[in-house]
């Protein structure tokens, strides 16, 4: 078994034979060490940082083993404690466990049972320690003034960029898969420039209801569109003198683009039924979840929009290319969801750090948080350990669990969206959904 990564062993013990072959198993065990022949002595150089776990004997001069209990836990009662007993001190060391012992172990002892006792302990305290870090983390997180989390190389240079971009008013078209957070550097480009006072208007262009899509980018004059009789003001208008915010354009018909590229080229928009066009000034963002310069080589995308748009492109990195990242981020979303939710006793358990760890969130950072929602709302992770000692028509359920509910997440909770990915009929995959509990309404709603 390999050694954990906090593998720090204190040891108290003042018999020198005993102490000097302890500590000789503990070290060919993996373990580092720190020996004591006095209580006092090891106190001194404990803190509440103090990744390891403390081992020692009850009877000794001076300090003795419970006292040290005592004032370990007084500088942080989660250091385990394992005491080391002679025979007629168990009862002793049982009482101890009810101060806050972690475990005792009779002597003469054999090198397994200690060794089992340590690493146990061990593994307590590196799960509390990286729940320490998380919470920290989250609080770094919250401090920042960008909402944009992490340490990574990657978004170093995306929050570089937006501070380059904020004060110019030139279009730009935002890149990067589904979860990724693309609308919200759009909003940070819109409140760091000028504009950040005026109208932010959010399209999404994937879902224009068919047939009246140009009544909401264009509008209306009056009497112009059956059962109306007054204007309407389009989306486009509503954002002059503001940022026009075209997301998923990459899934406009190609019609509606060539629409589009006449308001983007002459800054200008006519209703339907209008008489002449308006002047608008508004900055576009554009985003899309592909390579639009692939979608122009296949036919689905027009050349024309796709260069006027693509003046200036940032590209949103995808979670699994952040590294460390992940982590920060969970330990934010974590936090927001233990406010939202009321569950401030919410902790998280190995399995919790091992699917943050192994998992490649295609979902990107949408599917992150529904994961912290889950957490916090007392989802059992032990069930991803439990999976893998599981029979196969258990394993292959969690599997095809797994795979639905990372297709819908990465489409916005879009059945028919899922339903290509996947390739099953539509009333197969509902009736999944239905089966398998999962909430297309939050998924939807955290988009």
């Amino acid at each position: 078994m390999l050694a954990p990564d906090n593998a720090l062993v204190m040891f108290v013990e003042d018999d020198e034979p005993l102490r000097l072959a302890t500590v000789q198993t503990l070290e060919l065990a993996g373990l580092e060490v720190l020996p004591f022949d006095r209580a006092a002595t090891a106190l001194a150089q404990l803190t509440a940082d103090f990744p390891g776990v403390v081992v020692s004997d009850i009877r000794m001069p001076g300090m003795d083993g419970l006292e040290l209990l005592q004032r370990v836990r007084a500088i942080d009662s989660d250091i385990p404690v394992v005491l080391v007993t002679g025979h007629g001190d168990v009862p002793m060391a049982v009482s101890a466990l009810q101060d806050g012992a972690f475990d005792f172990i009779p002597k003469p002892f054999a090198k397994e049972r200690l060794l089992a006792a340590v690493r146990r302990a061990l593994d307590r305290r590196a799960l509390i320690m990286d729940n320490r870090r998380l919470r920290a983390a989250a609080s770094a997180a919250a401090q920042e003034e960008s909402p944009l989390i992490g340490d990574s190389p990657a978004m170093a240079r995306l929050r570089a960029m937006i501070g380059q971009l904020g004060e110019t008013d030139v279009d730009i078209l935002i890149e990067g898969e589904t979860g990724t957070g693309k609308e919200l550097v759009a909003r940070m480009l819109h409140r760091s420039g000028r504009r950040r006072g005026k109208p932010f208007i959010a399209v999404n262009c994937a879902a224009l209801p068919e047939g009246i899509a140009e009544i909401e980018l264009f509008g209306h004059a009056a009497d112009s569109v059956s059962h109306t009789r007054l204007s309407r003001v389009g989306r486009i208008a509503s954002s002059s003198g503001g940022t026009l915010l075209l997301d998923e354009i990459d899934s406009m018909p190609l019609q509606m683009q060539a629409r589009l590229l006449r308001v983007l080229e002459e800054r200008e928009v006519q209703p339907i039924g209008a008489e002449r066009p308006e002047p608008v000034d508004l900055r576009v963002i554009a985003t899309a979840k592909e390579d639009v310069a692939v979608a122009v080589a296949e036919g689905r995308f027009r050349a024309d929009l796709y260069y006027r748009l693509a003046a200036m492109r940032i590209r949103v990195p995808a979670l699994r290319e952040r590294g460390g990242d992940v982590f920060l981020l969970f330990a934010a979303f974590f936090e927001e969801a233990k406010q939202k939710l009321g569950a401030n006793d919410a902790v998280l358990g190995p399995a919790v750090h091992a699917q943050l760890a192994r998992h490649q969130w295609p979902g990107n950072v949408r599917e992150l948080r529904n994961f912290a929602f889950e957490v916090a709302a007392g989802r059992s992770f032990a069930e991803v350990e439990e999976v893998d000692r599981a029979d196969l028509p258990t394993r292959l359920a969690k599997f095809e669990e797994s795979l639905i509910r990372d297709a819908l997440v990465r489409n916005g909770g879009r059945v028919s969206q899922a339903l290509i990915e996947l390739g099953v009929p539509r009333k197969t995959l509902y009736d999944k959904i239905t089966r398998l509990g999962i909430d297309l309404a939050e998924i939807k709603r955290v988009r």
